[in-house]
């Protein structure tokens, strides 16, 4: 597995959903997998993946990968007008921590380009047109950012630490997806966020759970 260096999260390392993407792909199984990130996934190396655990080209581990018992948690869902509204007010717009970010970097013309702006409640909403090419570490990655965003700020940055996501099916290239988020819990330097993507229709596509890490 390469994390490709376009992939980025901070400037260095590789988007925390993307790459959990990837090594979940990579793990396989029928049912949802959790990631644990022990380190920001290196870019452009070469990692292996044995017994659960992603190992960079030193040996230190990078991730461990394990089956998720399916969990039925949702962030709410808005309809798209309402997910364009808030993407308007992105506050990653006028302050971002990591504004080259493969998914919500607004400096990334060639990310996914996902900005999730405020919703009452500790919740975000933001519209995502799907990219051409999809594959299973493009929602993960899609599902990543609009957590974070619950929580984090310009001055407050936070990094993706967990991540349990349960896929029900990709979505079709072209169309114009909402994607939300919601804060569950703050625990110190720590933030329980759930995360969702629908279809236009509606209908729920994926969602995860998340822990991000203040740092």
């Amino acid at each position: 597995m390469i994390i490709e260096a376009r992939y980025n999260g901070p400037p260095d390392s590789g988007n925390g959903g993307w790459s959990a993407g990837v090594f979940a792909s990579a793990y396989g199984g029928s049912g949802p997998v959790e990631v644990t990130l022990r380190r920001p996934p290196p870019l452009d190396v070469p990692l292996t993946l044995t017994e659960g655990r992603v190992y960079d080209p030193t040996g230190e581990v990078v991730a461990q990968l394990g089956a998720a018992e399916p969990f039925d948690v949702v962030a709410p869902p808005v309809d798209p007008a309402t997910a364009r509204s808030a993407s308007a007010a992105y506050p990653g717009l006028v302050g971002h921590p990591f504004p080259g970010c493969f998914v919500c970097g607004p400096e990334r013309a060639d990310g996914l380009r996902i900005f999730p702006g405020p919703q009452p409640e500790g919740r975000t909403a933001a519209p995502w047109r799907v990219p051409e090419r999809v594959e299973v570490a493009t929602v993960w990655a899609a599902l990543d950012c609009p957590g974070g965003w619950t929580v984090l700020g310009a001055d407050r940055p936070y990094l993706l630490g967990r991540i349990a996501t349960q896929v029900e099916a990709l979505p079709e290239p072209g169309t114009e997806c909402v994607v939300t988020g919601v804060v569950i819990a703050m625990q110190g330097r720590k933030a329980l966020v759930h995360t969702s993507l629908f279809a236009p229709e509606g209908d729920l596509l994926a969602h995860a759970r998340a822990t991000w890490i203040a740092v």
